[in-house]
């Protein structure tokens, strides 16, 4: 299982699937918060992830498998709702704390 430290962390991949514009919201809206940190945040298709050390994916629980498959060394953190989800502010305080993110 991929792991780690939020301290590490240095580019946030925001995968998608439709192409719907939720997905750009999320990243969007993930790179103000982030950008404090020194984190870059990107969206790409889930299909084209790339094959970066280091790389933490930010996906709707739909596409985590398909994430994982497509990137199985990145730490895939899957998400429920676009708008407000925990796992966003868990995302945000395992970089500024410096805590653990797995897969």
């Amino acid at each position: 299982m991929p792991s780690i430290n939020g301290s590490a962390v240095k580019k946030v991949i925001v995968a998608c699937d439709a192409g719907m514009g939720s997905s750009v919201m999320v990243a969007s809206n993930l790179k103000s918060r982030l950008k404090q940190y020194g984190v870059e945040v990107d969206h790409i298709p889930v299909n084209q992830l790339p094959e970066e050390p280091g790389l933490v994916v930010l996906c709707h629980q739909g596409l985590a498998p398909r994430a994982q498959q497509t990137a199985p060394h990145a730490v895939v953190v899957p998400f429920a709702i676009f708008m407000g989800d925990p796992a966003f502010a868990a995302l945000e305080k395992a970089i500024a704390d410096g805590e653990p993110l797995e897969s």
